[in-house]
């Protein structure tokens, strides 16, 4: 796998309305935890939507994993131009950091939010630029936006053995667990 898409929940679909939630640093190590074993067999991008969540999350996991691996690469592509542009400032300021530090932004619809047909573009997009998706989605935490990708992801796999990979909420808490635990000990 060369290219891979990571996507997932929108942030206020999680109910977090800041980067100083808890649970943010173990969203990030759950996404580490399943690029490191894809990176060291040869993925060469992760590309992500961008939008205010699981996706600039995974940005950020993928820009500290470019420490270790420098050959990897990141890239945002959005649906529309300026897509933050009605975010409030913490939040735009936040994407703009990690904008400077992506090898690759392009937006689908080179015009501003114009209708869902722009996000139909940019999905049809990153499923053909990419080989599977990482998806952080769990059907028992109620749906969200990530049910629409996983429904194509799993269309794409049986029909051209496109990879689907998902990081459930266990797999999160897991991770919490694991910390929680080990700082008990010490």
């Amino acid at each position: 796998m060369k290219n891979l898409l990571v996507t997932g929940y929108r942030a206020h679909e999680l109910n977090i309305h800041d980067q100083k939630h808890k649970g943010i640093p173990y969203i990030k190590k759950a996404i580490i935890r399943k690029l490191i074993p894809l990176i060291e067999e040869g993925l060469e991008w992760v590309i992500t939507p961008g939008q205010y969540g699981v996706d600039l999350w995974a940005c950020e996991a993928v820009i500290e994993l470019k420490q270790q691996y420098p050959q990897l690469k990141l890239s945002i592509i959005t649906a529309f131009l300026n897509q933050e542009e009605k975010w409030k400032d913490t939040k735009k300021d936040y994407y703009n950091g990690i904008l400077h530090r992506v090898d690759y932004y392009a937006a689908v619809s080179k015009q501003p939010y114009d209708g869902i047909w722009q996000f139909t573009a940019r999905d049809d997009l990153l499923f053909r630029k990419t080989d599977g998706i990482l998806l952080l989605y769990d059907e028992d935490a109620g749906e969200g936006s990530p049910k629409f990708f996983k429904e194509k992801a799993l269309k794409k796999q049986d029909n051209e053995g496109y990879q689907y990979m998902n990081i459930s909420s266990e797999d999160i808490q897991s991770i919490a667990d694991e910390e929680n635990l080990s700082m008990d000990y010490n």
